[in-house]
């Protein structure tokens, strides 16, 4: 089979397509903090125990209290790849366009396969159980009827973990499935006056804000978990040198 990228000029057009479609917004991009480098681990620390304030007693000695700190790295270890070949024959027969409509579809199925990945990471997770937002049992059924009460427990489990900071700083976001987003849609169109003028309106998109949280949907999320946090807690690893090259 011959490679039909005889040329820079097509070469460089083909790779341009896919850049631009791998940096289009995806919920991946919106909801994680994506580290891209050349490195082999990222290595990071953080604070895991605290020292608890102690009582004193005047003209005594005091004891000085011990922290932890715990080292945690983002190591790129893995690959994906995806080889096309162009068929000369069927490239003359469709026109130039062929290559360009391949490298973006070569983007979004990338795009869908590092979002599926990241979905997939669930079990690093903290799980939302039914009883949290007052119902009974462990798994939640989304509805139009409780997507408030779900966006509202986050919160206050966020705060209840310390973790009022970050969300301040970073915001909040949750992944729906589509079925799902249909929900926050029926809410936004079913309450309120502004909020619901507009809805009916112009519907809703992704990024939509609601309850203080940014809602976004995914088709790739895994069944019976759907992700939702501060965001830009998870972290995505890129390798620059690879990333989006033709080779």
């Amino acid at each position: 089979m011959a490679n039909t990228f005889n040329t820079d000029t097509y070469l460089e057009e083909y790779q341009a397509i896919l850049q631009e479609r791998l940096t289009r917004p995806t919920t991946w991009r919106q909801l994680t903090k994506v580290i891209k480098g050349n490195f082999r681990a990222d290595h990071f620390s953080y604070i895991s125990t605290m020292p608890s304030i102690q009582s004193g007693t005047r003209g005594t000695a005091s004891t000085a209290q011990d922290f932890t700190i715990t080292d945690t790295a983002l190591t790129l270890s893995t690959y994906r790849e995806l080889m096309v070949f162009i068929d000369r024959a069927d490239e003359a027969q469709v026109n130039y366009p062929l290559r360009m409509e391949l490298a973006d579809r070569q983007g979004q199925l990338i795009n869908e396969v590092i979002e599926s990945l990241w979905l997939a990471d669930h079990a690093n997770w903290t799980n939302i159980a039914n009883t949290d937002i007052g119902g009974a049992g462990t798994n939640i059924t989304p509805s139009a009827s409780n997507i408030d009460d779900i966006s509202r427990t986050m919160r206050r489990l966020i705060r209840q973990n310390n973790g009022q900071g970050q969300m301040s700083r970073n915001g909040v976001g949750i992944a729906w499935g589509p079925a799902h987003f249909e929900f926050v849609e029926a809410f936004a169109q079913a309450n309120g006056f502004n909020l619901a003028d507009l809805a009916l309106k112009d519907g809703v998109n992704e990024g939509y804000k609601l309850f203080g949280v940014e809602h976004y949907f995914t088709n790739d999320f895994t069944a019976g978990h759907l992700f939702g946090g501060v965001k830009g807690i998870a972290e995505i690893g890129l390798l620059k040198a690879t990333w989006a090259q033709l080779d």
